[in-house]
This record gives structure tokens, C-alpha cells and sequence, in this order.
């Protein structure tokens, strides 16, 4: 019998620690697995062993994986979910699972609760190591996920800016979302889905809007960027002067290229 090679699927990774903004990613991140008919697989770093007073155990690390599993469960009853709890520090243990993930989604502290921070440690290794897309999913002051509003992604002469307007399309199928553009040079992929509403926004014009549209509509809730944007995550202190009107200050998928060769099984 022939022996081929075979892509193997990697999981929807999601970094879980019990607070409202990682279960704000968990929620964002559970249609991106279902629609990709991939496990979401959820993770917990936790320290290295500490000292212990006398009868403490490691069940508190795993209630936190049980109330993530629940709330996936809840949020789409055929997902099919995987758990572990690994030791070592977030970004280093979401760096090891994004080598065979298909993408790894985390959540942002709002800013008042991380320091003023638009992005904290984890995001900013993730940034600089991850061998997958990022979803960074940021939350609001009144603690829920800010991810309404369209998709935006810039058309760019990027190496990668394929594979980054590719995933821009793909998230407003899937989200249900319009997608904006930001470039002149759309006509090949209105072509190429043409079940997706999209806007044509010059860079650097923003966004100007129809009078009568939900100003709720306009927002960003979604960039899409590639390995240039991730290359100067680091130095980003406040929302600058980004062609995408108001980056950072959203919710952010982090595309960079390939690094390694996908797995592979026999069949």
C-alpha cells in the first residue's frame, strides 16, 4: 500500500486562567475550532511546585479547566474539547503548543486592570515566538469581549500579506462580519468570496461611514495583521498611527509565516 503524507489538523489553542478575559478568548475561540472541525484544546500553565502547607493539593488548577470546558460545552454542545494543565510560564508553555496548533487565542487584561498596558507579557512573547496565528481578545471596561464591529486588514506588498488577508476573509465568513479592506487592490478577492461584504477604505482615511449606520457598526472589532505588525508589538505604548484606524486598541489575530513544516502522519 502507497504510504502519503497527510496534513494533520492542529487544535485551537486557548490559554485559560480563570478570569473573565480568558473566557472571553474561550468563547471567540470555540466557533474558529468548530468551523475548522478541529479539537479546542484548552490550557492551563501553571508554576513550578511550591512549597505546600500540610493537605493542600492541585485540584484548584483543575477546577479552572472544568469551568472552561463547561463554558465551552455551553457555547457549542459538539465541540470536541481537550484539557491539560502544563507547568511553566504562560508564554513559554503557548509557544511549545503553538508548533502543531492551527491557532492559538488568548485574552487581554482591560487596560485599567493591566497598568495602562495595551498588551501584556504573554502577548508580547507570543508575538515574538508563536509558529501560529494569534488571536489576541481584548475586553472592555465593563468586562466584556470587544469583538464586534468589522474585520480590518491591510492590503499590503508584506511577503505574508496573502496568508493575513486569507484569514481576514475567513474570520468575516465565519463571524458574520464585514470586512474592511484597507487598500485599492481588492478586486481579486471580492472574486474570490464573493458571499463577503467588503468595504474599500484608502490608507490612512479611516473610516468614514454611512449617516444613518449604528455607530456601534464602525468600530474595529477585529485586526488582522502580519509579521511586520507582530515585529513592533514591543514597542507599542499607546494606539498609533496604523492605517487600521484605532490599532491596537482591538481585538488582534497575529498571522506570521510558517516557521516549520506541518506535522504529518501515514495513511
Amino acid at each position: 500500500m502507497d504510504v502519503h503524507a497527510v496534513e494533520l489538523p492542529g487544535a485551537v489553542v486557548v490559554g485559560v486562567d480563570g478570569s473573565p478575559w480568558s473566557l472571553n478568548a474561550l468563547d471567540w475561540a470555540v466557533p474558529e475550532a468548530v468551523s475548522r472541525d478541529v479539537p479546542l484544546r484548552l490550557i492551563h500553565a501553571v508554576p513550578a511546585a511550591l512549597p505546600r502547607e500540610s493537605g493542600s493539593d492541585d485540584r484548584g488548577w483543575d477546577a479552572i479547566l472544568v469551568e472552561a470546558q463547561d463554558v465551552a460545552t455551553q457555547t457549542h454542545r459538539g465541540v470536541c474539547v481537550e484539557t491539560a494543565s502544563v507547568v511553566g510560564t504562560p508564554g513559554e508553555v503557548l509557544e511549545r503548543e503553538s508548533a502543531e496548533a492551527a491557532m492559538v487565542c488568548i485574552g487581554a487584561r482591560p487596560p485599567h486592570v493591566a497598568g495602562g498596558r495595551l498588551f501584556g507579557g504573554t502577548a508580547i512573547h507570543l508575538a515574538d515566538h508563536a509558529r501560529c496565528p494569534v488571536a489576541i481578545i481584548r475586553s472592555g471596561d465593563d468586562g466584556r469581549a470587544r469583538v464586534g464591529g468589522v474585520v480590518a486588514v491591510v492590503l499590503s506588498d508584506e511577503p505574508d500579506n496573502d496568508d493575513v488577508v486569507h484569514l481576514a476573509m475567513q474570520e468575516g465568513r465565519l463571524r458574520d462580519a464585514t470586512v474592511r479592506q484597507i487598500d485599492r487592490r481588492v478586486d481579486s478577492w471580492i472574486r474570490r468570496y464573493p458571499d463577503v461584504h467588503v468595504e474599500t477604505v484608502s490608507a490612512g482615511t479611516g473610516w468614514v461611514g454611512r449617516r444613518d449606520e449604528d455607530p456601534h457598526d464602525r468600530q474595529v472589532g477585529l485586526a488582522v495583521v502580519g509579521t511586520s505588525d507582530a515585529d513592533t508589538l514591543t514597542s507599542l505604548a499607546v494606539p498609533n498611527c496604523h492605517p487600521i484606524l484605532g490599532y491596537p486598541d482591538c481585538s488582534v489575530v497575529l498571522v506570521r509565516q510558517a516557521t516549520a513544516e506541518p506535522a504529518v502522519r501515514p495513511v
